[in-house]
């Protein structure tokens, strides 16, 4: 199902790029997916990742993850997946609020996929230095409190046993990215 889960986001992301520079769309739910299998989740938690970005971010509808890999899958995207048409402060406020009270496979995929997309920002920042916040939809000033929110909020109701490395990873480069937790 993994490879199936794959070959579905690279058909939906083809010919898509980073938002902060020429590579290729689907490299960044590749590395999700990869962080989470490595972690060793369930195949349905490693799957979401790969497809974590589709119905945001692509033509498909969330009827097409049902119907291609089932509810369990649909669930996870689901909960991941933001509403394009509210605000990009209400949109990350939402994954906030989703971070703090969601399962933790749910936990899991979010900060994996946040993980990912601030190493790639920072590798980024490191070429284009402050240039680079002119590629978002919100400065460095709204890139640290969401992401110092997202890290002060990921292992809310995780027991200590249940945080994966990663996690303390991401608070790493929060700090390194922008000082602080927030």
């Amino acid at each position: 199902m993994k490879q199936r889960a794959r070959a579905f986001a690279e058909k939906a992301h083809a010919g898509q790029k980073r938002k902060s520079s020429d590579a290729p769309y689907i490299t960044h739910p590749i590395r999700v997916a990869e962080r989470l299998e490595s972690a060793g989740y369930s195949e349905e938690l490693v799957c979401a990742g790969y497809l974590h970005d589709v119905v945001e971010d692509t033509p498909y509808e969330m009827e097409d993850i049902e119907t291609e890999f089932g509810p369990s899958i649909t669930r996870l995207v689901a909960a991941h997946t933001e509403d394009k048409s509210k605000s990009w402060q209400e949109r990350k406020q939402h994954t906030i609020d989703t971070v703090k009270y969601a399962e933790k496979e749910v936990k899991y995929l979010i900060v994996a996929d946040k993980l990912d997309n601030l190493l790639s920002m920072e590798q980024e920042y490191q070429l284009q230095g402050d240039a680079l916040w002119n590629k978002f939809n919100a400065g460095f000033d709204e890139q640290k409190w969401y992401n110092g929110s997202v890290a002060a909020n990921m292992a809310v109701g995780l027991d200590d046993d249940e945080v994966p490395a990663y996690f303390y990873e991401f608070a790493d480069v929060v700090k390194r990215m922008f000082g602080g937790e927030g």
